[in-house]
């Protein structure tokens, strides 16, 4: 009886390692999060405002906002990765999609050195 349940729980312990390994190995492949922010609202306590993902093209800087006449729609929007978000504000993270990625997480190499 005793055997029995020592088996049951040394599985359940390999398959919770693999569990852990798995999500640490997907985590480091993963896009990093992002945020459609508005570069000319920046708010030195609150950072740069959020607005709607349709103002931010899939890909990098965008520039000004058009509609299908050409004109500017007044955002200038870009996506802003790996921020700290609180109401509806966006803080902390940068514009570059690859330093962001060079940021690393849990289980990833970094990408930087100490000085």
């Amino acid at each position: 009886m005793a055997e029995t349940r020592r088996r049951l729980r040394s599985s359940t312990v390999v398959l919770g390692g693999m569990g852990v390994l798995a999500a640490a190995l997907s985590a480091c492949g993963s896009d990093p999060d992002r945020r459609c922010v508005d570069r000319d609202s920046y708010d030195y306590i609150n950072g740069y405002k959020i607005v709607a993902d349709k103002n931010c093209k899939s890909g990098s800087s965008t520039g000004k906002s058009r509609k299908k006449t050409g004109k500017a729609t007044g955002t200038n929007a870009d996506w802003y990765y790996d921020a700290d978000v609180s109401g509806g504000w966006a803080d902390d993270g940068t514009f570059s999609r690859s330093e962001a990625v060079d940021r690393g997480g849990f289980g990833c190499s970094g990408g930087s050195g100490g000085g």
